[in-house]
């Protein structure tokens, strides 16, 4: 089954926005500056996400308005980054992957007393001026000079992939070093400081620039679209009201399969693909597309810095702030080979060790599976804890392989099946598999215990964490513990006519509800206040429809991920009328304890 699987979803923007580019788009934020101005000099504020190509969009900028000085407020006013490294060192710690969550704020980057001379600066100047660069608003927040302001906004699997190709992080010196300790300096650093910078802009942004088009890692046909800042509220405003898709992206594993190159029609000169993450707003963005078609790229994590009660509902926003819990993505091992042995941190072990503050709880379904398809899950019965520990560190040094099924349970797997991973449980998806992961967020959080002996794509080994993982096996889950908590636990919860609606998990101890509905024609869905997470797991095509219409009808294809937000209250998802499918299975994830109660 092919489908029609869509992968550049798009968002409408109200009918009335437009999607400017170049000289048009540049010269209606002047104008705006300028009306701002009145007799003073006008000042745009292009406040620019860290990785933004500056000297690119400087370029940009200048092409467009030939009279404007540019001034960039990192090279006046940053600090030197070997001050930024001291600040930030307890952060980033010695370890390649993890880091701990950093709680700072912009002003951390920046020196006060420069900021402060660049505001009497441009206070002072006589012709029109951008100020230019991550944090320009802290320059602005200081004039009494009014402004227009730009957020130059960029989704973070765009600045991955500069990475890859040897862009630095936030004016470091490092374009060598190894990805994952780019990585771990954006997710525990500069992102984390960068989504509350520009949060607390939303509300005042005059434009939205899409800065992932300014020196893309990849071609692009695409020009760096701009849109108002009252069509981007707007828009996000309509987003938390309607179902949705983020964009999916796709990468390549040393374990990768070739299910997903074929069924979703990827690329076929890739080697293979590994991973699919097409739920993760952290990570995802959003494409959207005005009444002509244009189109501008933000992160979907927008849309939860600003509409989380809408998105998210009120209790499981109050619950988790304004973070997105569920998480979906595709684990392809088909032709493929093994995923690591693994264990996520406990609850107490993540607060502790990194800051964050809900675990990377996790379950396995199973879209597809060949005939000697297994999941290796939980310790076997009586198994020798030291032995086990001591044959782990053996293989890390690599004095011998790791006798896997001597100690893990290997259980047997097969399409629509649903394995639970509570946190502190050793498990791995084993070769010829299509698992769709069901999981909490916190998605870096994985303690390799054991890699196959093999490299990563770069030729490096993959690292190991195995004291973290010692800290956090969970041994009573043993062989009968396992199959009789987290092994397949169905349970019809309702029949009506050809609707059949499952409880397929998760265990207690994880926050995530699964839901699975089989059907004929169509089903009858509720958010009861709180977001849902989709995915089509059998069938070709549906849609999905308001009893109210309250919006359009929105169309799904097989094996697409879908959120209806909690806002959406009722929604129907039945068969299209090119629909050829006899029968149709979704999954549907939403928080546990958290539906609307009535008073």
């Amino acid at each position: 089954m092919t489908g029609q699987y869509e992968k550049q979803p798009t968002v409408p923007l109200p009918a009335d926005a437009r999607v400017l580019t170049g000289v048009q788009a540049w010269t209606l934020a002047a104008d705006a500056a300028s009306a701002e101005a009145g007799a003073r000099a006008p000042l745009l504020v292009v406040d620019a996400y860290p990785g933004a190509d500056l000297p690119l969009l400087a370029k940009a900028i200048a092409d467009a308005l030939p009279r404007w000085r540019i001034v960039d407020v990192e090279d006046e006013a940053a600090l030197p980054i070997a001050q930024i490294d001291a600040r930030f060192a307890d952060n980033l710690t010695d370890d390649r992957v993890f880091g701990v969550l950093s709680h700072a704020t912009v002003d951390a980057f920046y020196d006060p007393e420069r900021l402060d001379k660049l505001a009497v600066e441009i206070d002072g100047a006589d012709g029109p001026t951008v100020l230019l660069g991550w944090g320009a608003d802290l320059v602005a927040q200081r004039l009494h000079t009014p402004y227009a302001l730009v957020l130059a906004d960029m989704a973070r699997w765009e600045l991955q992939l500069r990475q890859r190709a040897g862009a630095t992080n936030w004016r470091a010196e490092n374009p060598d070093e190894d990805q994952l300790r780019k990585y771990k300096r954006g997710f525990f650093v500069e992102w984390r400081v960068a989504d509350r910078h520009k949060a607390a802009m939303f509300d005042r942004l005059d434009f939205v620039l899409d800065a992932n088009a300014i020196g893309a890692a990849e071609p692009t046909s695409r020009p760096a679209g701009m849109i108002t800042g009252d069509a981007f509220r707007a828009g996000l405003a309509n987003a938390a009201h309607a179902p949705l898709r983020v964009v999916p992206f796709f990468d390549p594993g040393v374990w990768g399969g070739q299910w997903m190159k074929r069924k979703l029609e990827l690329d076929p000169g890739k080697p293979n693909y590994a991973w699919c993450f097409d739920c993760v707003p952290e990570e995802n963005s959003l494409l959207l597309e005005d009444a002509e078609g244009a189109i501008v790229e933000i992160p979907s994590l927008d849309l939860v810095l600003a509409e989380p009660e809408a998105l998210l509902g009120e209790r499981t926003y109050a619950r988790f702030g304004a973070e997105f819990p569920i998480r979906f993505d595709f684990l392809d091992t088909m032709e493929g080979g093994n995923l690591s042995l693994q264990v996520h941190p406990l609850t107490d072990y993540i607060q502790r060790t990194f800051g964050m503050h809900y675990t990377q709880d996790e379950s396995y379904y199973l879209l597809d599976a060949g005939d000697d398809a297994v999941v290796f899950l939980g310790t076997k019965d009586g198994v020798d804890r030291e032995a086990m520990l001591a044959d782990l560190r053996a293989a890390e040094t690599g004095e011998r392989p790791f006798p896997a099924e001597q100690y893990v349970n290997a259980f047997p797997a097969k399409k629509h099946d649903h394995f639970l991973i509570p946190a502190g449980t050793i498990h791995s998806s084993g070769a010829n598999s299509m698992v769709l992961e069901i999981s909490a967020t916190p998605f870096i959080f994985t303690f390799k215990l054991w890699d196959w002996g093999r490299l990563g794509l770069d030729g490096v080994p993959r690292p190991v964490h195995l004291d973290h993982g010692e800290r956090n096996l969970v041994w009573k889950r043993g062989t009968a513990w396992t199959e009789a908590n987290l092994v397949n636990r169905v349970e019809v919860v309702a029949e009506d006519g050809d609707v059949v609606e499952e409880r397929t998990g998760l265990h207690e101890l994880e926050f995530i509800e699964v839901r699975r509905h089989w059907f004929g024609e169509q089903v009858a869905h509720d958010t009861e206040g709180t977001v849902n997470v989709l995915n089509l797991v059998e069938g070709d095509e549906v849609e999905i429809i308001s009893p109210t219409g309250a919006f359009a009808p929105y169309t799904i294809h097989y094996a697409e991920t879908f959120i209806v937000p909690a806002a959406v209250g009722p929604y129907t998802i039945r068969r299209t009328a090119r629909s050829r499918s006899e029968r149709f299975g979704t999954v549907k994830a939403s928080v546990r304890g958290t539906r609307t109660v009535e008073h």
